[in-house]
């Protein structure tokens, strides 16, 4: 089957309609949840015998992404189907598309799955980012601008949560990493001081109307997201300018669904993009608890038709991953009663069978009227754990 244009917007899916998802992970997993409490019904593709959003959705069809039966039954028993990573192949979701609503395009994702194709769409769009060059070759690195160094060599394709990436100081270092990522297109970023980073997660309807989360301030530690806090300790100023940012991406790159951009903010208060995932993002995982709809509802609210529920922040939120780590820190499972012996901390976990160190295995979200009594709580319990910043 060849791939057609995209069906429009659904209008509207009544409760008990199914909605399709491209992906098993913890992001699917929380997406069903959403989805389920508003009525429908949903069916995952992921290729794992037991991934946290297929032991829970209705249907698991466990087939690889690019399965052309498996898509087309997905097709055919689902009006509209969405990801939940961004590295779903684009021909999956064309495929999709011909037969029924798939948000986001496919356009949209192949941009985010391309660190060389996603800096150009920014440059173009007249959106800021950390000057930067494609290492496609040796001869790339040879010729490089010595202003980008010392810098962060990524590769383009496939680098998540720090992974594919490497600090370089001299040609001869990124050189060296390079080959060692073995010659895949990359980028060389150049390193700036960093104030702090930041992330806006934005919803975009059929329709082209949004609706922004409030920012969130992250701090990561060896490269994964270990803390997010809601709303973020920026000036109004910054806050809304990455909000505008961001719905200026969706809107550039007409997308449909859930979409968070992350940003460097700079000594001089500017700010520049880092990077943009297609789909609900760690970051936002405050949302299910401090705000009136959460990102993953958002989601399912795109995909269905319905209109865009209320960002509005009721509480103040910090969220804590938690990774395997905890569990290894534990020798098995940890002190939960301890943490939730804390009445304002929210436990969720993604239903992993296996712990190890760096996996996400779930995430805490403490609520609180400032973000001073927030933090307390989340001292004690990042104590309790031993996790570390």
């Amino acid at each position: 089957m060849s791939a057609g244009k995209p069906v429009a917007s659904p209008g509207g899916l009544p409760p008990g309609s199914w909605l399709g998802l491209l992906g098993g992970g913890q992001l699917g997993r929380m997406f069903c949840m959403a989805a389920q409490s508003l009525g429908y019904r949903v069916c995952v593709l992921d290729p794992g015998a037991d991934s946290p959003a297929g032991s829970i959705a209705e249907r698991h069809l466990q087939a690889d992404y690019l399965d052309e039966a498996a898509l087309d039954e997905l097709a055919g028993l689902c009006k509209a189907v969405t990801t939940e990573f961004e590295n779903v192949p684009a021909q999956a979701l064309e495929r999709l598309a011909a037969r029924c609503i798939v948000s986001p395009r496919a356009s949209s994702v192949a941009i985010a799955q391309d660190r060389i194709a996603e800096k150009s769409f920014l440059r173009d769009s007249a959106i800021p980012v950390a000057p930067w060059a494609a290492v496609l070759s040796d001869d790339d690195l040879r010729n490089v601008d010595p202003a980008l160094l010392p810098g962060i060599l990524k590769v383009a394709r496939l680098g998540y949560d720090g992974k594919g990436q490497a600090r370089v100081e001299t040609i001869d270092e990124a050189r060296a990493a390079f080959g060692k990522f073995g010659r895949v297109p990359c980028v060389l970023e150049q390193r700036l001081a960093l104030e702090l980073e930041v992330s806006a997660v934005v919803a975009r309807g059929f329709d082209g109307r949004q609706a922004c989360y409030p920012v969130s301030e992250n701090l990561h530690v060896d490269g994964i997201l270990a803390q997010s806090i809601a709303p973020a300790r920026v000036s109004q100023l910054i806050a809304s300018r990455a909000a505008e940012l961001a719905g200026r991406i969706a809107d550039s790159l007409d997308y449909v669904g859930v979409l968070c951009v992350e940003f460097f903010v700079l000594a001089d208060d500017s700010l520049l993009v880092n990077e943009i995932a297609p789909r609900p993002h760690n970051s936002g995982h405050y949302t299910i608890d401090a705000c009136v709809t959460s990102q993953f509802e958002q989601q399912v609210r795109v995909m269905a038709g319905l209109p865009l529920g209320s960002t509005h922040q009721h509480q103040c939120a910090l969220m804590l991953n938690l990774l395997g780590d905890v569990w290894e820190a534990a020798g098995g499972e940890p002190p939960w009663s301890e943490v939730l012996a804390h009445p304002k901390a929210r436990l969720h976990l993604y239903g992993k069978t296996q712990a190890r160190r760096g996996r996400k295995m779930g995430h805490l979200t403490i609520v609180a009227d400032s973000l001073a009594e927030a933090s307390q709580v989340a001292l004690d319990i990042e104590r309790r754990l031993h996790m570390r910043r």
